[in-house]
């Protein structure tokens, strides 16, 4: 299982991360969930990206 933790004034929550392959062609992991910090509720998204894993272009 791979996590991202966050942390936002002083408040940690970690989020699961699953594999995506992005409309781009790129690969990499997404997560998303909220968390509530100081009495209000924020939305949380992660995205990793892996650098060059879209494909590249043919050339015309």
């Amino acid at each position: 299982m791979n996590l991202a933790t966050i942390q936002l004034n002083g408040e940690k929550q970690s989020f699961i991360l699953a594999k995506k392959d992005f409309k781009t062609g790129s690969r990499g992991y997404h997560a998303q969930g909220k968390m509530q910090i100081g009495g209000k509720g924020y939305q949380i998204n992660i995205l990793c990206v892996e650098i060059g894993s879209k494909p590249k272009e043919k050339p015309k």
